[in-house]
């Protein structure tokens, strides 16, 4: 159990710090793991940004994750999306509004300049924790197709089972607890509010 995101990112920040001197790029899922991803990227005296990716939601349940998309466009689509309703109609539907979401808070988020290249740098992917790891799937394929030295996961909790799909998609996962009694993300923080984008903005408009 953690008490909040800050505490979650310092243990992080503890088990990275193999990583302090080498300049890493940290790079936050928005929303929840940007104020987190900005006090990992202090402790290990690295470069701090966001990696856009989001989620497909499920036919009439949108908590569901049936896959995800990332800014380029490529989309994963998880094995229960048929059984969850989702068929390639509604898939291709709900992947414009989620590249239209995304669209929409790149525009918010770096108005200015571009975000940081990962070519060259060793890149540590943060969330605030997993449950099917859709939207974590998405980010590591779209970075590893960019060139990092070193691609690494770093999550507080996870199921085990969304640990297995994400060690192969990086160089190292880094994952603080892998509970069996897993149901969401919120059941291992004590206090665990919703980020808002204008959080979002103010903590990225202070890295610059």
């Amino acid at each position: 159990m953690f008490h909040d995101r800050n505490e979650a990112a310092l243990m992080l920040a503890d088990k990275l710090q193999d990583y302090r001197g080498k300049h890493p790029l940290v790079l936050a899922i928005p929303r929840g793991a940007v104020s987190m991803a900005k006090i990992i990227a202090d402790k290990l005296d690295g470069v701090f940004d966001v990696v856009l990716v989001r989620k497909l939601r499920a036919p009439g349940n949108p908590e569901l994750a049936i896959g995800s998309v990332d800014e380029s466009g490529w989309t994963y689509i998880a094995d229960h999306a048929a059984s969850a309703g989702a068929d390639s109609a509604y898939i291709a539907a709900e992947k414009q509004r989620q590249m239209a979401v995304i669209r929409q808070r790149r525009a918010q988020y770096t108005p200015v300049g571009q975000p940081v290249d990962p070519a060259g740098h060793v890149v540590i992917v943060i969330d605030d924790g997993l449950a099917t790891g859709a939207t974590m799937i998405s980010a590591l394929h779209g970075l590893r197709n960019r060139k990092p030295t070193r691609l690494i996961c770093a999550v507080p909790v996870a199921p085990a089972e969304t640990l297995r799909k994400i060690q192969a998609l990086a160089d190292q996962v880094v994952c603080l607890s892998a509970p069996d009694n897993f149901r969401a993300v919120g059941q291992f923080y004590v206090d665990f509010p919703q980020v808002e984008d204008d959080e979002v903005m103010r903590v990225l408009q202070n890295r610059r």
